[in-house]
């Protein structure tokens, strides 16, 4: 299999392991982009040879273009630069790894160029889930995820005639590097503990969103959103060893998991390569060596964060755009310890009681409500 792909976010952690799995499996790559990392950008570009290489700030895309002067690729800068990137004619795939809501224009522009996404990008389904999946069956685009917990289910229900046969979706939570812990105990967390994960290496806001279980609350909303389930069809278990990356149980009580290591490199490959499988870089699964498999019920309690994710998701229409726009902020402030580890749930609360929810919103209204809630938790 041959796939030219457009790597949304090259520099962020998904960027970089989708590299590794493009040199393994002799992909090429059209575009890269990045928001500033001008000097890692500059030796991807080199190493990968895109006809185009993005960064969204103006001033790292000026350098870029130096850097770049004695080569062939073309730079190109800001939101435009990454749309751009995002519907590029020669990629057949395009892997959206931007953080945040960011992400959701660029992958709205690759759908309606038909493309394959490899959606890493959560928020995309979280903010605008029902209009990014009617968009994509009106230009038949195909969505195929990333994150390891939504490919164990994809893979899970390969094998699945009828979506009646489901009894529910299972996803894994690792639980974090706090699991355990009670809520007053979480009262003095410092980012440096937060970005601490047992498990994982990931981005800073994505690891900050694990140890809050606001990952797993977006999680299940995107859930519902990429297999048309409703919130009663899925489940959260946590599972500290990160073994399991998500079960699918049918209405005969059979339940298929998908196991593997804790390596993104896996989903990220077969995003790619589906319906094939090939040989790649994830490390094997030793199951006479891995630990012994424990799933416990998450603690709401300690970690409201999950609870208003999956009331987010009762309410629906723009209530999940405040969530994720609330979050954002509220995380983007722990990081820069203006705000406590439990500030990250009591603001987006506060969020989500005071914004106004519009049901089956327009783009507009998802961004405006993103916004509002982004300016309602700085400012407080």
């Amino acid at each position: 299999m041959r796939r030219r792909i457009s790597l949304l976010g090259s520099t962020g952690s998904i960027g970089r392991q989708t590299l590794d799995v493009a040199a393994a499996c002799g992909f090429s790559v059209a575009a890269l982009t990045a928001h500033r990392s001008g000097a890692l950008l500059e030796e991807q570009a080199r190493r990968f040879q895109p006809e185009l290489a993005v960064c969204v700030d103006p001033a790292a895309a000026a350098d870029l273009k130096v850097r770049l002067a004695d080569t062939p690729v073309r730079v190109a800068s800001g939101p435009e630069g990454l749309l751009e990137a995002a519907a590029l004619p020669s990629a057949d795939t395009v892997v959206t790894a931007v953080v945040g809501v960011a992400g959701l224009e660029p992958t709205l522009a690759a759908i309606r160029a038909g493309k394959r996404i490899a959606l890493a990008n959560k928020e995309t389904l979280v903010c605008a889930g029902e209009l990014v999946m009617d968009q994509a069956e009106a230009h038949g685009a195909e969505i195929v995820p990333v994150d390891s917990e939504h490919s164990a289910i994809f893979q899970c229900l390969q094998g699945c005639r009828d979506r009646g046969e489901v009894r529910r979706l299972i996803l894994t939570a690792s639980g974090g590097p706090f699991f355990g812990w009670s809520r007053e105990a979480l009262a003095g967390v410092t980012p440096a503990q937060a970005l601490k994960h047992p498990n994982w290496s990931m981005g800073a806001k994505i690891t900050v969103d694990s140890a809050t279980l606001m990952n797993k609350g977006l999680e299940y909303i995107e859930a519902m959103r990429l297999y048309w389930m409703p919130p009663e069809k899925i489940s959260i278990v946590v599972h500290r060893e990160s073994i399991v990356h998500s079960l699918v149980e049918y209405c005969d009580n059979a339940v298929l998991a998908q196991l593997g290591a804790p390596d993104m490199r896996l989903p990220i490959q077969y995003a790619l390569t589906w319906p094939e499988r090939t040989p790649g870089p994830a490390q094997p699964l030793d199951l006479l060596n891995c630990p012994s498999l424990t799933f416990q019920a998450p603690d709401y309690d300690a970690f409201p964060c999950l609870g208003l994710a999956l009331e987010a998701a009762r309410t629906g229409g723009t209530a999940t755009a405040v969530l994720n726009g609330a979050n954002e902020a509220a995380v983007a402030l722990f990081l820069e310890e203006k705000l406590s580890f439990p500030g990250i749930a009591e603001r987006v609360g506060l969020a989500l009681k005071r914004l106004p929810v519009v049901q089956k919103p327009s783009l507009e209204e998802i961004l405006e409500a993103d916004r509002a809630a982004r300016a309602l938790v700085t400012h407080l």
